[in-house]
């Protein structure tokens, strides 16, 4: 997850401004004469469908964007467009600082081999290869030679947790051991920009708690800038450091997982968040308490970061306050839990 020490002031690694993508023959010419304010049912008179409608953003160093929308939204074209599998319409979008639109093929090649990792929903593994050979297989295409190339992709083996598997065939492996093969493929080539379209959606839902943790654990010890596109909520709370929701290209609102939910910017994203527990998107800090008896607290410490949901069962287990630290393991603060069980069942009453 995104580090405290990186400041929205930082250079940007990804940065998109005024980006749209229409599809249609004369989708470019009725842009130009719209001046920007783009109505997507004239578009579609015109024989036009709207794709992404005038994005904007910014995705820092470390900091996992995840887009998230319904079928249709546009959420999938923008993180095409985001990597250039897509060409927008119009717009700019820059890549460490360099304008991503003014490459050539030769130029694109080499960011994409360099640069960015790239995980879909299809697995696409190479079937007559074993799980060590289709993760080397991008090392190979890149030039490195073959046994730096293996033993890079057993690294990447262990990482993702398939040791001992190396040598199965995708055909002899589960759904979530397939997707882990493409996320260490991805990996492989080190990436510092990930791009991630529903890389589990097809998983079914023990599968997929399992990679989304999987995938948190990689990220913490990675700190890859990531674009990370789904169509669930939940899996967009869980993951983001910030979310874009995007509907009929456009993106509604882009905020953190507590302000999205708690401060809903139009009603489409307040229908999106109305069912959802404070519990899931509040941290630790905005319940905790200044410490004012160091001795009477008990043995258990939680992070100011921690999302109340994961840690309200051993909070609620003390009969004392628990510590809560900072990322330098510094006594921050206390919570109580009768301060948990306010926030978790919605103001109930009971002694800490």
């Amino acid at each position: 997850m995104l580090s405290d020490s990186i400041s929205i002031n930082d250079k940007p690694v990804i940065k998109c401004e005024s980006l749209y993508k229409i599809f249609g023959s004369n989708a470019k010419k009725i842009l130009d004469n719209t001046e920007g304010v783009v109505s997507a049912k004239k578009f579609q008179e015109a024989g036009c469908i709207v794709g992404v409608n005038n994005a904007n953003f910014e995705i820092h160093k470390g900091e996992m964007l995840v887009v998230m929308g319904l079928s249709g939204s546009g959420k999938s074209t923008l993180l095409r467009c985001i990597s250039r599998l897509t060409d927008p319409t119009a717009g700019k979008i820059y890549i460490d600082g360099e304008d991503l639109l003014a490459m050539n093929s030769k130029q694109l090649i080499e960011l994409r081999r360099n640069k960015m990792g790239m995980v879909f929903q299809s697995f696409a593994l190479l079937p007559h290869k074993t799980v060590l050979e289709n993760i080397a297989f991008p090392l190979i295409i890149k030039g490195i030679t073959t046994n730096n190339s293996i033993t890079k992709a057993m690294e990447m083996v262990e990482l993702v947790g398939l040791k001992g598997r190396e040598n199965y065939f995708p055909r002899e492996l589960s759904g979530g051991q397939q997707q882990r093969v493409g996320i260490a493929r991805s990996l492989a080539v080190e990436p510092d920009i990930w791009f991630l379209d529903e890389p589990f959606s097809a998983l079914d839902p023990l599968i997929r708690k399992e990679m989304q943790d999987e995938f948190l654990r990689l990220q913490d010890s990675l700190h890859k800038t990531i674009m990370f596109v789904t169509h669930d909520f939940d899996e967009a709370l869980r993951l983001a450091d910030r979310i874009a929701i995007m509907k009929d290209g456009i993106i509604e609102q882009l905020d953190t997982p507590a302000n999205i939910v708690l401060n809903p910017a139009t009603e489409y994203v307040r229908k999106f968040t109305q069912e959802v527990p404070r519990e899931k998107v509040l941290k630790i800090e905005s319940v905790m308490e200044p410490m004012s008896d160091s001795k009477n607290l008990s043995d258990l410490k939680v992070s100011k970061d921690a999302i109340i949901e994961t840690v309200a069962e051993k909070i609620l287990e003390q009969e004392k306050p628990v510590s809560v630290i900072d990322s330098n393991n510094k006594v921050v603060g206390v919570v109580k839990p009768s301060k948990v069980i306010h926030t978790v069942f919605g103001g109930r009453k009971e002694n800490s």
